[in-house]
């Protein structure tokens, strides 16, 4: 199982960004899949999550501007990113759970925000 994460990049304070991780290989079902980030000198963290029904959960610095969302019939996660911050610049980077109890990371996306 492969995640390929696209659609980071530079963009100004305000500025939006969606991110896409597809998710590759022999997959009948992923459970949770998430979005983490670490920028440099910090630890990675939680972004936002959803599982396979459809919940969600936030962290609290990007709830009301990150929408992560998934298509269980492409293997894709997805996370809008609206009103970014300059503190929202790192590596995101995407998560996936399956059955097996396995977990996978993609190989991570930066996102800039910078004027």
């Amino acid at each position: 199982v492969q995640l390929q994460a696209s659609g980071g990049g530079l963009v100004q304070p305000g500025g939006s960004l969606r991110l896409s991780c597809a998710a590759s290989g022999i997959i009948f079902r992923i459970n949770n899949m998430a979005w983490y980030r670490q920028a440099p000198g910090k630890q990675r963290e939680l972004v936002a999550s959803i599982t396979s029904g459809g919940a969600t959960n936030y962290a609290d610095s990007v709830k009301g501007r990150f929408t992560i969302s998934r298509d269980n019939t492409k293997n894709t996660l997805y996370l809008q990113m609206n009103s970014l911050k300059p503190e929202d610049s790192a590596v995101y980077y995407c998560w996936a759970h399956l059955p097996s109890g396995v977990a996978y990371w993609g190989q991570g996306t930066q996102v800039t925000v910078s004027s």
